[in-house]
């Protein structure tokens, strides 16, 4: 009777689990944040207490799984409406690499080290750091490096950071491409918009002209 039920909690579990992940929302395995990384491994090992002790109720590890699904979807809806909230939970990208040169306090900040720097450059076949123009690190400690190139232009870190996001200023990513928040809001009033919270996503383009996205309208 005990490996019958063993069967049964383990199919149950399994199904459990994976509508569970699906209601979590679609991340690739390689890009978990740190709260999706904490939350997978927490909900593994209550599925383990409940298959290897059939004398444990199940109710108690379910209502535990259900806890934190509910503690993930919320910190995700929040994430979504406010910025300070997914820097928080997810961190921020760090730029390592800017125009050539190695921002080696950016490094020590993020506990980053050169081993650490070279091995993620080679994975992306770049063997000298000559080579590189900019090189960010991202949320899920991934280096994403874009390489010198005799057509880029000092000012192409433009390319890789938002100037506007969910209609709020990134005076950091300005400070980074030496503009100011005066600056931008002269070229938004260039193009026809006074308020930045109408736009959920802004970066400048190669030619000097703003990319914008505007806030979806309610229906």
């Amino acid at each position: 009777m005990e490996l019958y039920t063993i069967v049964f909690r383990t199919l149950f579990i399994y199904f459990l689990i994976l509508v569970v992940f699906r209601m979590m929302g679609k991340r690739e395995i390689g890009k978990l944040s740190v709260l999706d990384f904490v939350v997978s491994i927490m909900i593994a090992e209550l599925a383990v207490i409940s298959i290897e002790d059939p004398e444990v109720p199940m109710l108690n590890s379910l209502v535990s799984i259900f806890v934190l699904l509910g503690v993930q979807l919320i910190l995700a809806i929040i994430s979504l409406k406010s910025r300070k909230m997914r820097e928080f939970v997810d961190g921020k990208p760090s730029l390592i690499i800017k125009e050539g040169k190695v921002d080696e306090y950016e490094m020590k900040k993020q506990r980053y080290n050169f081993d650490d720097l070279l091995t993620q450059l080679r994975e992306n076949n770049i063997r000298n750091l000559n080579e590189v123009e900019f090189g960010v690190l991202e949320t899920t400690g991934k280096l994403s490096v874009i390489r010198k190139d005799e057509d880029l232009e000092p000012s192409a870190i433009h390319t890789i950071l938002p100037l506007i996001l969910d209609g709020k200023v990134l005076e950091d990513n300005l400070e980074k491409m030496d503009k100011t928040p005066l600056w931008l809001r002269q070229k938004l009033k260039e193009v026809g918009f006074k308020d930045v919270k109408a736009i959920s996503f802004c970066t400048l383009n190669k030619d000097g002209s703003l990319y914008i996205d505007q806030k979806n309208e309610k229906k």
